[in-house]
C-alpha cells in the first residue's frame, strides 16, 4: 500500500486495526477489515471506493453512528469508544441525506441545531446568521427547507454540521445529485469555509475530479482495506503514467506496433493501441519516430496524463468510475444490532 505520513501537526483522526463484521443470510460478512488512517488536523482528505468498498461503514464507526467490532480510534482527541458523546460534540458529519425538516424554516432548523449542541440563545442566532450569510442562504432564511432547491438543501446541510463550529466535518457524498453547477458553487463555499476556519474535512465522493483537485490526500478503499493513501499527484505518478493512444489504418498495424511497443489494443477498437508512460509528452514523439522507421503509418496520435480512475485501475484492474456507476451497486449492509 502506498503509504502518506504528515509530519508535524497534530493527529485529528486515528484508527488502527478497525474492524467491522456481521451477520447476513447466516455467514459472517466483513465490512471493514483492519484499517489503518490517520488525518492531520487541518487537512482536507478525500476517502474514494465503489459502493460496497466500506468507505459509508468505515465513517460511521469513526463519527459513533456504528460500533467497531475491534481496533481502536480517537476523533478529534476523544476515543470512539470510551468517550462517543466527546467525539459528537466536536465533529460535525453531513450524511447522504437531508438532514433539515422539510417542513420547518431554515432559520429555525439552525437554531433548533445550536440548542441541540448546547449553545446560548444569542450564540446560536450569531452563528446561525454568520453561516446564512458565508453560504448565502440569507434570502431563503424565512423559507421552508422542502422548498429549497438542492443545491441548497446540501449548502443548509452544510450550515447544521458546522452550527457548533466543530473542529473536524465529515461529508459524506456531498455532491450526489447535484447538477455541475450546484456542485461547483458547494464546493466554493466549503473551500472558503475551511480557509477561514482550517476545519478538518474527511469526505466520500464518487465525482474523481472533486478529489483530484480539492483535496490534499486521498485514501482509496476496497473490499474493506486501504490500498492507497497518499497525494493525488504522486498516485497518479506512481501507479498510472500517461496514456498514449495510437491510432493505425488497420488491426494488422495496431498488432504489430504493439509487438514492437507493448501496450494492448483497445477492446472497443482493435485498430487503436494503448500505451502509458512515465513521461507521455516526450514518449509520443519517440514512439512515432520508431513506427515511422518501421513503415507503421500512424493515423491519430493522443496523449493524456493520468487521472484518479486510472490509479483505481492500476490497484484494482477494474474502473471505479464504472463501479460507481454501477446499477446495481450499493454498500455493504449495517448489521441491525450492535
Amino acid at each position: 500500500m502506498t503509504k502518506h505520513t504528515q509530519a508535524g501537526t497534530g493527529q485529528m483522526i486515528t484508527a488502527r486495526g478497525s474492524t467491522k463484521t456481521f451477520r447476513s443470510k447466516g455467514q459472517t460478512v466483513e465490512a471493514v477489515r483492519a484499517v489503518d488512517l490517520s488525518v492531520a488536523a487541518g487537512e482536507l482528505v478525500a476517502f474514494l471506493g465503489p459502493n460496497g468498498a466500506g468507505k459509508s461503514t468505515t465513517l460511521r464507526m469513526l463519527t459513533t453512528l456504528l460500533p467497531a467490532t475491534s481496533g481502536e480510534a480517537t476523533v478529534a482527541g476523544c476515543d470512539i469508544r470510551r468517550d462517543p458523546a466527546g467525539v459528537r460534540r466536536r465533529i460535525g458529519y453531513v450524511g447522504q441525506g437531508s438532514s433539515g425538516g422539510h417542513t420547518q424554516r431554515v432559520r429555525d432548523e439552525l437554531h433548533a441545531q445550536g440548542a441541540f449542541y448546547g449553545l446560548g440563545r444569542r450564540e446560536t442566532r450569531a452563528r446561525a446568521a454568520e453561516l446564512l450569510d458565508s453560504l448565502e442562504l440569507g434570502p431563503f432564511a424565512n423559507r421552508s427547507v422542502q422548498s429549497l432547491s438542492g443545491g441548497q438543501k446540501r449548502r443548509l446541510d452544510i450550515a447544521l454540521g458546522l452550527i457548533h463550529r466543530p473542529e473536524l466535518l465529515f461529508l459524506d457524498e456531498p455532491s450526489t445529485g447535484l447538477d455541475p453547477h450546484s456542485r461547483a458553487n458547494l464546493w466554493e463555499h466549503i473551500v472558503e469555509l475551511r480557509r477561514t476556519t482550517g476545519t478538518t474535512i474527511f469526505l466520500t465522493t464518487h465525482y474523481l475530479d472533486e478529489a483530484d483537485q480539492l483535496a490534499e490526500r486521498v485514501m482509496v478503499m476496497d473490499h474493506g482495506r486501504v490500498i492507497a493513501d497518499d497525494t493525488a499527484g504522486a498516485l497518479k505518478e506512481s501507479l498510472a503514467g500517461d496514456r498514449i493512444t495510437l491510432g493505425f489504418a488497420g488491426r494488422a498495424d495496431a498488432s504489430a506496433a504493439a509487438a514492437r511497443l507493448g501496450g494492448e489494443l483497445d477492446p472497443a477498437d482493435p485498430t487503436r493501441l494503448v500505451l502509458t508512460a512515465a513521461d507521455g509528452e516526450r514518449a509520443l514523439p519517440r514512439h512515432l519516430r520508431e513506427l515511422a522507421a518501421a513503415g507503421l503509418d500512424v493515423v491519430t496520435a493522443t496523449h493524456r496524463p493520468p487521472t484518479l480512475d486510472d490509479v483505481f485501475l492500476a490497484l484494482t484492474g477494474r474502473s471505479l468510475r464504472e463501479e460507481s456507476a454501477g446499477a446495481g451497486a450499493a454498500e455493504t449492509p449495517e448489521p441491525a444490532a450492535a
